[in-house]
């Protein structure tokens, strides 16, 4: 995997960073795809994370190595990670929101495709610690800004992509995101609930089958997927949000009822 760094506006410890994992390849592995994998995969063990005893303590840390600063350059050089971004610009454009949320969205590398067609939009990225080379990569850009915190029925569109398999309790993240969301608002998720890195939390992975229902419960709608980036959801909010692991029929249910309910009607 070659990744230029030239004109990246990288501070010198970043660039340090970078480069030592560059160095650190497997040499066996030729898809660039695999690799960054392979990377992810090994930054997770030399740091002693584990995705089935949780310390998440640790985990922060990993989430803050300059691996996730490599992940990100090889996205915005990987001509299909930005062909999906591109079909969700022109997704987002085409609906003509005003106010977007690009939830989790690094140092801008959707945002930017957003902001190119949708010049009179307002895009915010939630990244409560965006770097410094995360700010120098958005500031030509005067309708984008970063945020540390969500407002609440604010958003016309909010857009997280490979997010959720990441966090502790997908749905109260869920939750936190459509509470954001005007009414008929729309959510974009494109969730990966796959074993393809180790950071992807095991515990989650009955989400691949079972999101929809719960979104459902939650007061979303499905309303199909988004052409040329076809694991990107849509989900469009309808009614107040509830969380189906506390709220139904005012008491507390196991959430595994409720989903056998769904799939039973």
């Amino acid at each position: 995997m070659q990744i230029d760094l030239e004109n990246k506006n990288l501070t010198e410890s970043e660039r340090e960073g970078v480069l030592e994992l560059l160095d650190s390849q497997n040499h066996t592995i030729n898809n660039d795809l695999e690799q960054i994998w392979y990377l992810l995969d090994k930054v997770w063990d030399d740091m002693g994370c584990d995705n089935k005893n949780l310390d998440w303590e640790k985990i922060a840390d990993y989430y803050k190595h300059p691996v996730w600063l490599l992940n990100g350059l090889f996205i915005e050089s990987d001509p299909l990670s930005m062909s999906i971004r591109k079909s969700i610009a022109h997704f987002i454009a085409q609906k003509n929101f005003k106010k977007i949320c690009d939830y989790g969205g690094g140092f801008g590398s959707l945002s930017k495709e957003i902001a190119a067609l949708c010049p009179q939009s307002q895009i915010f990225i939630y990244e409560p610690f965006p770097t410094q080379y995360a700010k120098s990569c958005i500031a030509t850009f005067e309708n984008i800004s970063f945020i540390d915190k969500l407002e609440p029925q604010t958003y016309d569109c909010l857009v997280s992509t490979d997010v959720l398999e990441h966090v502790d309790d997908v749905l109260l993240c869920f939750e936190g995101m459509l509470e954001s969301l005007r009414y008929g608002g729309v959510a974009l998720l494109g969730n990966c609930f796959y074993p393809v890195i180790k950071c992807h939390l095991p515990k989650n992975f009955h989400y691949r089958y079972s999101f929809k229902y719960f979104a459902k419960a939650m007061g979303a709608q499905f309303d199909g997927v988004i052409k040329g980036a076809e694991y990107v959801e849509i989900y469009t909010k309808q009614s107040k949000t509830k969380n189906p692991k506390f709220i139904i029929g005012g008491g507390q249910v196991d959430c595994s009822l409720l989903l056998s309910q769904y799939l039973i009607h």
